[in-house]
């Protein structure tokens, strides 16, 4: 697949992503009505209309301003704010990394990305945003701190490859959906352990009545989707990441024709003990390391493929070193 496919192929599976959670939305608010309100007395399907009020106004808010949410999340600075309280060694590294991503950008054909610092003291960075033109790169103060100018400039390279497969979009998007999901899914959860609608429990009875076994069964479906919502939601966040680190990998190490260097940096990132605690759950798989630091990502098979959001590092580094052999 090439570049132009692949970014054709993420604009698809954004809009599909999107269509998938507002359905998902509509579900569980229609079952609200049914099992909680009796939608057959309802004259307005007030908890359908609400769920997919949510999740309408979390796709519009993921797609318009999901890269402001998640910069905000990790109390990224503006790089400009950051230098000017900067002194001596540090002001010269974020002037560095200015310099680095502004040479990515003309390697890559894009616009030059807004730059944020996150004061975190792991290592880790991340790209967001809706389009190249609309992009911002972030990466931690122990990134600046860990990497030489060669590893930070294979590491800014591999999220302006983010940025150029509309990877960022499609990630971006999921991201404020998730937290949309687990939002709607604890509104719910609370509402019927609360009891918070008087009387409901006989139209409850009345609705299930008089569908019988039918009934029965999707109320069932209904309360496991609530209880499963999140972790559904994560899972899929999860599936989108995995693929992508190993692409964004090649592809910038194609802008830097340096292959060893991002290797060299992965391998960095990895050697740090601890999470990036600036990197909120919801955010984690738009990183370049697992933020989390979970030892489940260090593996491969069925379980980490369907729980982590990153591939194992050492798979990630075998493949550049490969890279980088063939190109010697």
């Amino acid at each position: 697949m090439n570049l132009l496919e692949q970014q054709a192929a993420n604009r698809r599976r954004t809009w599909l992503i999107i269509a998938v959670f507002v359905g998902f939305f509509a579900l569980l608010g229609a079952g609200f009505d049914l099992f909680m309100l009796g939608s057959r007395e309802a004259y307005v399907p007030v908890g359908a209309v609400m769920a997919l009020g949510v999740g309408s106004v979390s796709a519009l808010a993921g797609y318009f301003s999901g890269d402001k949410a998640v910069l905000a999340s990790a109390r990224a600075v503006p790089i400009v704010q950051a230098a000017t309280a900067a002194t001596g060694d540090a002001r010269f590294r974020l002037h560095q990394l200015q310099n680095v991503v502004d040479e990515m950008a003309i390697a890559a054909g894009l616009p030059r990305p807004q730059v944020y610092v996150v004061g975190d003291p792991d290592p880790n960075a991340f790209a967001t945003g809706r389009d190249p033109a609309h992009a911002s790169i972030a990466v931690t103060q122990g990134l600046l701190d860990t990497v030489s100018r060669d590893e930070l400039q294979g590491v800014v390279a591999h999220e302006m490859s983010h940025i150029r497969n509309y990877d960022i979009r499609l990630m971006t998007v999921v991201a404020a959906l998730v937290g949309a999901v687990v939002l709607l899914s604890d509104w719910k959860t609370r509402m019927m352990r609360w009891g918070a609608i008087s009387g409901g429990g006989g139209r409850r009875s009345r609705s299930s009545k008089g569908g019988g076994p039918i009934m029965l069964v999707l109320l069932v479906i209904w309360l496991v989707a609530i209880i499963l919502a999140p972790f559904a939601a994560q899972m899929l966040a999860m599936a989108v990441s995995r693929q992508r680190e190993y692409l964004a990998d090649a592809s910038g190490a194609e802008l830097t024709r340096n292959p060893a260097a991002l290797a060299d940096a992965l391998e960095k990132i990895e050697a740090q003990v601890g999470p990036t605690r600036a990197i909120k759950r919801g955010s984690a798989h738009l990183c370049i390391a697992d933020p989390l630091d979970r030892k489940l990502t260090q593996k491969e098979g069925f379980w980490s493929n369907l729980l982590t959001t990153h591939p194992p590092m050492a798979k990630r580094v075998e493949a550049l070193r490969k890279m980088a052999f063939e190109k010697a």
